[in-house]
This record gives structure tokens, sequence and C-alpha cells, in this order.
């Protein structure tokens, strides 16, 4: 079964229905308890939706949801970020100051920071193309350069480039995805991508 995680933010609905056409089984996660200690009914977990890095944090810590991902990150059990579910495994972000003299900080997961992009023209709304490193397992049987539905302000720069699995290009080149042990996260929005999305997301929910 695939823990979907609902802090409150959007698209939760498109990635259950996602998960159904393909045949899996998709529950809300009811609370942090379902996701620490060995009875966990969760083999994945699926962190989906848009949203502001500093409110999600802030009710991430405030509902117990935080460290519980820690712990399940630590672990090195299978999980995918999506869009949101991205930015918030890195250390800081842009799009949260600190706050009262206090930074407001992410998972901490993913060594590294989330910036805005520089240009005019933001957010990042449509298709872009996307190049993943040979070997990738979330790429898997997809062809060179897939196009992916994007839509988003800021990205993700990772401290060690060996965590990113793909790179897009919008004013800058930036990693679009990483891959660490079980952990998977992309920007994109596989749910909304069409075919290649549906792939993708079959070879992590398959794989």
């Amino acid at each position: 079964m695939i823990g979907v995680i609902d802090y409150g933010g959007g698209n939760l609905g498109s990635v259950m229905n996602a998960l159904k056409r393909l045949g899996y089984e998709g529950r809300f996660v009811k609370g942090p308890e379902e996701i620490t200690g060995a009875k966990a009914p969760y083999e994945k977990l699926l962190f989906p939706g848009d949203g502001h890095f500093a409110s999600a944090m802030t009710a991430l810590e405030k509902s117990g949801y935080a460290e519980a991902l820690r712990e399940w990150l630590r672990a090195d059990k299978p999980f995918l970020g999506i869009c949101i579910g991205l930015q918030l495994l890195f250390d800081r972000s842009e799009e949260a100051p600190p706050a009262e003299g206090k930074p407001i900080r992410g998972l901490g997961v993913i060594p590294g920071a989330v910036k805005r992009f520089p240009g005019r023209k933001v957010p990042q709304i449509g298709w872009n193309q996307t190049q993943a490193r040979p070997g990738s397992r979330l790429f898997r049987d997809l062809p060179e350069n897939s196009f992916f539905y994007y839509i988003h302000s800021y990205y993700t720069i990772p401290e060690h480039d060996s965590a990113a699995a793909a790179w897009a290009e919008y004013y800058v080149r930036y990693c679009a995805v990483v891959e660490q042990g079980a952990l998977a996260a992309v920007q994109f929005h596989p749910e909304k991508s069409g075919v290649l999305g549906s792939k993708l997301l079959e070879n992590w929910a398959g794989g």
C-alpha cells in the first residue's frame, strides 16, 4: 500500500486518481503515527502537492509529520516527492526567509538550497524538456529528453551533484529530479504529464 501525505496542499486528488489508473492502492496517511514504528501499514510514501515552503514546513512541524518523515527517510524506505515534496527535502529556501530571527529549515535530507528563478516570467508553467542521467530508475524505458509538466517559481540546488538524477532549463540549468537510495523526488507533476508521467509513476510504484 502507498501512503499519500496530505498536509493541506493541492493536487492530491490527481495523484490518487493516477495511482488508481495504474492499479495501485493509495491511502491518505491519517497521522504521523502511521509512518513511524514497526507496524506502519505502508510500503511506500508519496508526498505530492503545491505549496509555500515556509507554510508547508510550519504545518509539518506542528503536526509531527516532519520528524516522522525524517525517520522514514533515515531508514531509507521508498519515498517519492512531487513539486513541494521535492523542495522540502532541502535545507533551506529563499521562499522561507527567517521569521523572528529564526531560520525556517526544511527536512534537511538533501544538503542544498532552493532559490527563486532570476527571470521576469515566473512561475514557469507548462511543458519542459527533462534530461535524465544514465541509469536513473525513475526514467527507466523513457525516451531521452522527455517532456513533463512543470509549475513552479523556485528550483533546487543540491550541494552534491550525485543527488541530481535529471535536469531542466528555465533561465538557469537546475536539478529537476533527485534520487538517493530509496528516496526519489521530482519538480514536475507526473500525474499531469500524460503517458510519460504515468510511466514514471509506474517505475516508482512498481520498482
